[in-house]
């Protein structure tokens, strides 16, 4: 049977980690003989460059024809003179509004070899394994009406609205205490239910849901705190469900609890399963070019694809297995390099674990 996965690049350091990811899954591919056939495709600035469209419609039509999508990163400061219906990020917003991919699974694994990489001490975070499940397509992010206008006075008000409905709610709820089951059954919801409308309303339904889950423990947390609590303590989590925007900010705080958000995949998916692959990460216009991006989050999302997507968890955890591998020969990109480490860049990572896959092949 033949898997179709679109590539998409993106921008700046996007090229760079896919080609390594590519690697690993046409590696993969052959040592599991699981039928990958790679289309590639445009998105963010690199589309609009060609199209003037950050998300082109052949670009959507792919993306539907696809089994899953891999995606590297976009936007970068090049573009940001361009209007925002016309920016790189706009165009990702489309594609996960179009494809419906509401439920954005975000791990956050403390690779052992990694507990020194960590801001915080070893011992807070040595075992970290921790799931954060976040709504993609509705929220402050995509709500009506937003903008800038100009007030009576003369003065300018940016404005947005934050909404969701109940059905958008359970939809997401369902993913997290469904995954939580399959876990340690400890769901933590996060909510602002003190002084947002709409997130009194997630937490009632919420709440009404654990009825359904008598297995799962639900806590709820405030934002605040639970931003707090995940730099205090962040192994008293299992799974955590939120909202988009609440999500979008408590995974970039998890990701540094690992050592680097450049270990960090992500899998957005919708109700059939399918679903876009990426990195946790932006496109650190900074660092392109150079070779130095870490690969790992790239590579580690083709895994949760394999997983999720494709039906092929014993190739998912080929690939993790690899890079475990890697890392316990002290291969460190400079983001997770520590003393006594050997740095290497984006291509010899990726080299690296190939070889690891290649290494396990040939005792089987």
């Amino acid at each position: 049977m033949t898997r179709r996965v679109l590539v998409l690049p993106g921008d700046n350091i996007g090229s760079e980690i896919v080609t390594e990811a590519v690697k690993v899954l046409e590696a993969i591919n052959l040592q599991f003989d699981l039928g990958v056939k790679l289309d590639y495709g445009l998105l963010g600035g690199a589309a609009l460059n060609v199209a003037g469209n950050p998300c082109p419609q052949d670009t959507l039509d792919s993306a539907r024809d696809a089994d899953a999508i891999l995606l590297g990163a976009v936007g970068g400061p090049q573009w940001d003179h361009f209007e925002r219906r016309l920016r790189p990020e706009s165009g990702l917003l489309r594609i996960r509004a179009e494809l419906q991919l509401f439920a954005n699974l975000r791990p956050a694994i403390m690779y052992p070899q990694l507990a020194n990489a960590s801001s915080l001490k070893p011992e807070i975070v040595a075992g970290l394994d921790i799931l954060i499940v976040r709504e993609l397509v509705g929220g402050i992010y995509f709500g009506e009406p937003r903008g800038i206008r100009t007030l009576e006075n003369g003065e300018r008000e940016g404005y947005n609205t934050y909404k969701y409905a109940e059905s958008e709610i359970r939809r997401i709820g369902k993913v997290a205490f469904e995954t939580a089951m399959v876990r340690d059954k400890r769901l933590c919801s996060v909510d602002k239910s003190n002084v947002l409308e709409a997130t009194i309303l997630w937490k009632e339904v919420i709440s009404e849901m654990a009825a359904d889950y008598p297995d799962v423990e639900l806590s709820h947390l405030y934002v605040d705190n639970a931003a707090m609590q995940l730099v205090r303590e962040p192994k008293q989590f299992d799974v955590l469900v939120t909202g988009n925007m609440f999500g979008d900010i408590l995974s970039d705080t998890a990701a540094m609890l690992t050592g680097s958000i450049g270990m960090l995949p992500s899998a957005s998916l919708d109700q059939f399963g399918g679903g876009m692959y990426e990195p946790c990460h932006g496109s650190a216009p900074d660092i392109a070019g150079q070779g130095v991006a870490n690969p790992l989050a790239t590579i580690l999302s083709v895994a949760m694809m394999l997983r999720y997507s494709l039906g092929s968890p014993d190739s998912a955890s080929t690939i993790e297995h690899a890079v475990s591998r890697v890392l316990d020969r002290g291969l460190r990109t400079a983001d997770i390099q520590t003393a006594g480490t050997t740095r290497v860049g984006t291509a010899k990572m990726g080299d690296a674990v190939v070889a690891e896959l290649q290494a396990a092949a040939a005792l089987v």
